[in-house]
């Protein structure tokens, strides 16, 4: 039995992978979009929250980029060109920061576990010499 995915279904996803209060903190960072359609009509520009939670669930479910389902309401191209056009403006960069600042003011971080290896080091492996 076949089951159709409805609009519900897909803000109950998106909700649950980025909550109220997470999309709060990114709304912070995301770039404001003017769409601009100087001949007017075309589609309407898919959401950045929905984008955002599809990007998410590509990252912790594994699959590729054309294998997100269709759920979400944006095609995967779309996703990805959101996601590549954030990743050349730092929006993630910026979001971690934030993030970290809304936990620290919260008393949310401990900071007393943080280490930091400045050393990295490299074996070339065993000799193959006879």
């Amino acid at each position: 039995m076949a089951y159709l995915l409805v609009e519900p279904c897909m803000t109950d996803l998106v909700e649950r992978l980025v909550p109220d209060e997470l999309w709060t903190l990114c709304r912070r960072v995301v770039p404001p979009m003017e769409v601009i359609r100087p001949q007017g009509g075309g589609r309407r520009r898919a959401g950045d929250r929905e984008c955002l939670a599809a990007i998410i669930f590509v990252a912790t479910s594994g699959c590729t980029w054309r294998q997100l389902p269709p759920v979400f309401g944006s095609a995967w191209a779309t996703v990805y060109r959101r996601f590549a056009q954030w990743s050349r403006e730092r929006v993630w960069a910026r979001l971690h920061r934030v993030i970290l600042d809304e936990l620290g003011a919260r008393g949310q971080l401990d900071w007393s576990l943080r280490r930091c290896t400045a050393t990295a080091t490299w074996s070339p492996g065993p000799s193959r010499r006879s």
